[in-house]
């Protein structure tokens, strides 16, 4: 006769998964009291749980992001679930970092390919730590979309709802944690189509450019004044228009921590180029 499982066996299994006292006791029934079989159980439940509420919208969620610049590897996520107050668990937060630590070392080309990646923190592969969560808070949730870098110098910010997060690359100076987390914070409330000027589309620039000459030709103002003072002006009001768009251009949102200073001069005071961002909004629709 198999020996009864002890309250303590039970109380052990649910410190080690979060998953109810009855089905941890079924658990441990089902598998003679060991501790790892039992766990291997509850994965198998949690993942047909997740089968069984596959055709469940998944509108709400949030974004995690890691970095490491000492291995130069960074990532944003997009996780989605079912409800807000889900979205905003410790461990639905917990799980979209991971997922970002994991996506930015294992680089999936994917989201299939990284579900059935072996999960960098153990415990089997992504899809199953993802169903760990799962049978803890009872709602489908899945890896959205994802973006990994490597190779720069990174910064990130997610807001304090988690529903927008930027990941921000850059190159040449040191890391510099403080700054590339406020321009990230920048990129999040601003949200700028262009890292630079020499990332705006030359038909893009044309027409800007068009379109600030024939306000000038327009104001009669103007109708006296030499080429050179004209093209002055123009330069002006393509610079203030591209700041609207671009952000290197672009005021630093805190003024009163970086008063009277562009993005491009705060991080080109401290040695770095922005080459690239990522911003992640949940549910957002990508054009």
């Amino acid at each position: 006769m198999p020996t009864p499982v002890t309250p303590q066996q039970v109380k052990a299994l649910r410190d080690r998964t979060d998953q109810p006292m009855g089905l941890c006791k079924q658990a441990l029934d089902q598998n003679a009291g060991d501790m790892e079989k039992a766990i291997d159980w509850l994965r198998s439940q949690n993942s047909k749980m997740g089968v069984k509420r596959e055709g469940n919208e998944t509108a709400e969620g949030r974004v995690g992001a890691y970095y490491d610049n000492a291995a130069k590897i960074a990532a944003i996520v997009e996780m989605r679930c079912e409800s807000a107050p889900s979205a905003k668990s410790d461990q639905f937060i917990a799980l979209a970092n991971d997922l970002a630590k994991h996506v930015a070392t294992k680089k999936p080309a994917s989201v299939a390919d990284a579900l059935t990646q072996t999960f960098v923190g153990g415990g089997g592969n992504v899809q199953d730590r993802i169903n760990d969560v799962v049978g803890v808070i009872r709602e489908k949730m899945v890896l959205h979309k994802f973006e990994h870098l490597d190779g720069g110098v990174y910064g990130s910010y997610i807001h304090h709802d988690g529903t927008v997060g930027v990941l921000i690359e850059c190159r040449g100076g040191s890391p510099n944690d403080e700054l590339l987390r406020d321009v990230a914070a920048h990129i999040a409330a601003l949200n700028p189509l262009y890292t630079s000027t020499e990332d705006v589309p030359a038909d893009v620039m044309a027409k800007e450019k068009a379109a600030v000459m024939a306000d000038i030709s327009a104001d009669p103002k103007n109708a006296s004044k030499p080429a050179n003072i004209l093209e002055k002006i123009a330069d002006g009001k393509l610079k203030t228009k591209l700041a609207e768009v671009v952000l290197t251009e672009q005021q630093m949102a805190n003024e009163m921590k970086y008063p009277k200073t562009s993005v491009g001069a705060a991080l080109a005071k401290a040695g770095l180029n922005p080459v690239k961002f990522v911003r992640l909004k949940v549910g957002a629709v990508a054009l």
